[in-house]
């Protein structure tokens, strides 16, 4: 999970500065779903939250939330700019079209200020493995914004992506992040030694991973749990 890019990592060097021109013309004009999801991302749409492809405009909202000490404490560094968000913006559209990557923004259904994000990236191809990461602003912790959007996107990963394997890391010192996982039905597989690099400090992190059979059966069982019937 901390290790999740801000920023291209191990395929060259950082985001690219891009142009102003550049930026717009690779930025889509709206919420457009699209079978396809390499030509765009689809709208992922819950009863409360709706997680759409990163847009530009973006890019102030992003920053404004997790940049703060409670959310990048242990995710990896994020932009320092606004500028900088923008730049990781248009990296997103070109790993997603490359088809190795799907980063959606999360918003309250009705407003359209995103308030974090939820990445997916392959790690073996097709998507047979992959690793998922998330950072959410802290306004929104404990109001069930994250297990609304972490629902949507692990439909999106085992359904249209193919995903057989999902994995997260995280820092055994990030209690709140490891509860996260669990809620959403992580299983603890492995200690990770020193193996986050975070302000000079090398962190043991814990693997976490969900399959898409465990994924699939709880799914069915939650959807055939009777609903309790209340007689007055």
């Amino acid at each position: 999970m901390e290790k999740m890019p801000f920023r291209e990592r191990g395929r060259g060097t950082g985001a690219p500065a891009v142009s102003e021109l550049e930026l717009r013309a690779r930025t889509p004009a709206g919420d457009v779903a699209s079978s396809n999801w390499r030509e765009q991302l689809p709208v992922l749409t819950g009863a409360e939250v709706e997680l759409r492809e990163l847009r530009r405009s973006d890019a102030p909202s992003l920053f404004a939330m997790l940049t703060t000490d409670e959310v990048a404490r242990f995710i990896s560094p994020p932009p320092s700019t606004v500028e900088g968000f923008e730049n990781f913006i248009v990296w997103t559209h070109r790993q997603r079209a490359a088809g190795a990557y799907a980063c959606f923004a999360v918003t309250l259904k009705g407003y359209d200020t995103a308030l974090g994000l939820f990445q997916v990236r392959e790690l073996e191809p097709a998507f047979a493995t992959a690793e998922w990461g998330f950072a959410l602003g802290s306004a929104f912790w404990g109001t069930g914004v994250f297990k609304a959007s972490a629902d949507l996107v692990l439909e999106f990963a085992f359904e249209t992506l193919g995903v057989h394997r999902l994995e997260a890391r995280a820092a055994i010192r990030n209690g709140r992040g490891t509860a996260a996982l669990r809620k959403v039905g992580a299983v603890q597989e492995g200690l990770l030694r020193k193996s986050f690099l975070r302000n000079g400090e090398y962190l043991d992190q814990v693997l976490y991973a969900i399959v898409s059979d465990d994924w699939r059966t709880a799914r069915d069982e939650r959807v055939s749990a009777p609903t309790s019937v209340r007689v007055h």
